[in-house]
């Protein structure tokens, strides 16, 4: 019963801590940047555009530097990213985003390290890749 009681409270503060996140400056400003982004035209063709040709990309890496287009690919990729990534709304919208992505690794890490040195907290949205311990990455740890 006791582990019950104690599991329901652990639950109830963290629907707390989420509810905070929810309402912190941080997410207002993500939230902000997102809507923007997703009103603006020129913004839209221009993401709409790099998913395009990033499903040619997909197609061409199936053969790699043996496909025909590959180069001509690689290049329209490299160009449509940067391109959409110079867009000011996109630029913002990423800007929101690392923050947001920061505020999260910082309270997963105050978390983790509140209950133990030894226990390993996502650094700079490593929860969100498939690098590190056992997939291939390099993952920094010692064991």
């Amino acid at each position: 019963m006791i582990g019950t009681m104690e599991y329901a409270e652990i639950m109830d503060h963290s629907e707390l801590l989420s509810e905070m996140i929810l309402q912190s400056d941080v997410m207002e400003s993500y939230e902000q940047a997102r809507k923007s982004m997703d009103e603006d035209k020129e913004a839209q063709h221009l993401i709409h555009a790099f998913n395009d040709i990033k499903e040619q990309y997909d197609e061409v890496q199936r053969f790699g530097r043996y496909h025909p287009d590959y180069n001509e690919i690689m290049r329209k990729v490299r160009s449509s990213k940067r391109e959409m990534d110079m867009n000011d709304k996109v630029a913002a919208f990423k800007v929101a985003e690392r923050n947001l992505q920061k505020m999260l690794d910082e309270v997963s890490e105050y978390i983790a390290f509140s209950v133990s040195d030894q226990i390993k907290a996502p650094k700079d949205g490593a929860a969100l890749t498939d690098t590190g311990c056992g997939h291939g990455g390099a993952c920094g740890c010692s064991a």
